[in-house]
């Protein structure tokens, strides 16, 4: 499995006014390649680059690798929509190869500029160190800019954990009151989550009620504040989960919610809850996390999860009494209404599997 890691570069004045500038150039160059491709319609790469590398290199004073690796970011935009004319910021990634950088260590990165090689100081986290552990870094990295700090996405080649042999699930439901709760019951409550949510929410209409530049200023780092915290509380429940179905030999079962803002309708009140909440990254965390751990990841159907006994399997809208409860109208089978749910899940993870018994 390819991870990611975000490494922190720590630039001078003099190193950030290099990299900014070749990030300046090189996006523009990119726009120019743009208009081309998006005017004359080739998208070929092979094609695009007879077209016009000869002038690229000679408008934007660009380095040959420099040059291929633009005319590569146009090609592969336009994989997507070649319906209308793409254009790049002048602070939009640069991807650098092995030509164009190299990991002296994990204390330094030589990186090619406008004018010349730099050698750059980088941050590795305690976990980021961990991830890397002796393993080879891709040369491969994506040249970022946020928030004026330069950092470097490099990629790092980690080995699946031993898969684990096993027809039993850990079956997860995901909410709004509680973000997840498992087939054992245990649940990772929204509480506090949702008491920030509205927090922020207030805050946020109130800030682009006054309009001001410095509101607005304030608004975009509340906005980041807020993603960051989303991101924190969803690796820690995915990581919670991996560690239980991996320590209890058991592989994890969710629901595939492909589409179910598009199927689930909830009133006015409702719907900024059910549309803010980060689920389809909760749910990459928990497959990426139980990929490396070895734990298999089953997605079912969501159709009447909530409303089905585990017990009996009748099915019936009444059998959830209120959002907290579940009462089945047909065996009295009784409990808390998500953790029924999970179980359902687990249970349908359980039937999916295919039948290898000895003939």
């Amino acid at each position: 499995m390819l991870v990611t890691l975000k490494v922190k570069l720590l630039t001078d004045s003099e190193q950030h006014s290099k990299l900014l500038e070749t990030m300046h150039v090189f996006n523009e160059a990119c726009n120019f390649i743009s208009q081309l491709s998006f005017e004359k319609r080739i998208f070929n790469k092979v094609k695009l680059q007879q077209e016009c590398y000869y002038e690229v290199r000679e408008k934007f004073k660009l380095s040959a690798q420099f040059v291929i690796r633009a005319i590569s970011k146009v090609t592969e935009s336009y994989k997507a929509n070649k319906k209308a004319l793409h254009t790049f910021k002048p602070t939009g990634a640069i991807v650098y190869d092995q030509r164009l950088l190299s990991f002296k260590g994990l204390e330094h990165a030589s990186i090619l500029t406008m004018a010349g090689r730099i050698l750059v100081p980088m941050i590795f986290g305690e976990y980021q160190k961990g991830v890397v552990d002796g393993r080879r870094i891709r040369g491969q990295a994506d040249l970022i800019l946020v928030d004026g700090v330069f950092y470097l996405l490099v990629v790092v080649e980690l080995p699946d954990g031993s898969p684990t042999d096993t027809k039993d699930f850990l079956g997860v439901d995901f909410g709004i009151k509680n973000i997840a709760v498992d087939s054992d019951g245990e649940a990772f409550s929204g509480a506090k989550v949702n008491g920030i949510r509205k927090r922020h929410a207030k805050l946020r209409a109130k800030l682009q009620k006054k309009g001001t530049k410095s509101a607005k200023r304030l608004l975009k780092k509340h906005s980041k504040k807020e993603r960051r915290f989303a991101t924190d509380v969803n690796h820690y429940i995915a990581k919670k989960l991996v560690a239980k179905a991996k320590g209890t030999g058991r592989g994890i079962a969710l629901e595939d919610l492909k589409g179910i803002r598009e199927r689930v309708t909830v009133n006015r009140l409702q719907r900024r809850q059910h549309n803010s909440w980060a689920f389809y990254q909760l749910r990459q965390f928990i497959q990426y996390k139980a990929t490396l751990a070895g734990v298999p990841v089953v997605l079912v159907d969501p159709r009447n999860t909530s409303r089905a006994c585990p017990v009996c399997g009748h099915v019936d809208k009444k059998n959830r009494l209120t959002r907290d409860n579940f009462c089945c109208q047909s065996c009295g089978y009784a409990g808390p209404a998500d953790s029924i749910a999970a179980r359902n899940i687990a249970g349908r993870a359980v039937v999916m599997q295919p039948d290898v018994g000895v003939a």
